[in-house]
């Protein structure tokens, strides 16, 4: 499959509204105004996008050999691997949002969503994910990373 279905780069790009949206709310209210609670609503969403993610790469594992790419046990657990750690950074940073930490929280899910970029690089110069995959998680992932690091810098003022 050397091309996403439009579908899902359809789908993938509606799942930035949610993002958008809430930054736009949050950037334009300032803290004590008291408007829909849209930065823990921001982190919420963006730690089951961040687990969204890790299941992508689950997928692929339990798939098998989808992309021609020999079976390595190696690149199995990276993958595995791959699939799992970004749902617990996503359920770390809601703890750390649970005790009233949403800077911090925010923080967490930018790394966690710049790490799974990094991190989907290196496969893809092994073979490891498929051809247009990359061209729109790129895309996508920066204007996540954008909205969260807007938001923080916001805060932080």
């Amino acid at each position: 499959m050397k091309r996403l279905p439009v579908l899902a780069i359809l789908l993938g790009v509606g799942g930035l509204v949610p993002f958008l949206g809430m930054t736009v709310g949050i950037l334009f209210f300032p803290a004590a105004v008291p408007v829909p609670r849209l930065v823990p609503a921001l982190i919420d969403y963006g730690a089951v996008i961040l687990s969204f993610l890790g299941a992508v790469h689950w997928g692929l594992a339990l798939a098998g050999d989808p992309l021609g790419v020999p079976a390595q046990p190696r690149a199995l657990r990276l993958r595995l691997g791959l699939g799992v750690l970004p749902a617990l950074v996503g359920w770390a940073a809601l703890l750390v949002l649970l005790v009233g930490r949403p800077l911090p929280a925010l923080l967490l899910l930018a790394a966690g969503f710049a790490l799974v970029s990094v991190a989907e690089v290196r496969a893809r110069r092994h073979g490891l994910m498929p051809p247009g995959y990359l061209s729109m998680r790129h895309l996508l992932s920066a204007v996540v990373l954008l909205c969260l690091l807007a938001v923080l810098v916001a805060r932080l003022a």
